[in-house]
């Protein structure tokens, strides 16, 4: 089946609304959980995001297995599979949260995609 320029826009349309409808969703996720302990670029009482991420990237800097990785942490955070035990020690270990396989995967799909230095470069 060959779909008419119409169609193709259409549905083109459709899935440009659904990825950003998806960003808005994991950027909500994001902004309403991890920035209570995890400020984008300064570190308080957890590591910030910009930390993390610069060390899971280095371990993961394939996205799938970037996702894969943060979300089995996350999903039960324990010392021994932390990539980060200096903050473990100067901050305690991330409790558990609760939070179900999707919506980790979004979040972290979200951290991977978006770079938090240059979000607030003009602040």
């Amino acid at each position: 089946m060959v779909l008419s320029k119409k169609a193709t826009a259409i549905v083109t349309f459709f899935v440009l609304a659904f990825n950003v409808q998806a960003n808005e969703n994991s950027s909500l996720l994001f902004s309403g959980n991890c920035i209570t302990c995890h400020f984008e670029t300064k570190t308080v009482s957890a590591p910030s995001v910009v930390d993390f991420k610069q060390q899971y990237m280095m371990a993961f800097p394939i996205k799938e297995d970037f996702i894969e990785y943060m979300s089995i942490w996350v999903e039960d955070p324990k010392e021994e599979s932390s990539l980060m035990l200096d903050s473990v020690k100067k901050h305690g270990l991330m409790p558990k949260l609760g939070f179900d396989k999707e919506t980790l995967r979004a979040i972290a799909t979200y951290i991977y995609e978006t770079d938090f230095t240059k979000k607030h470069a003009g602040h």
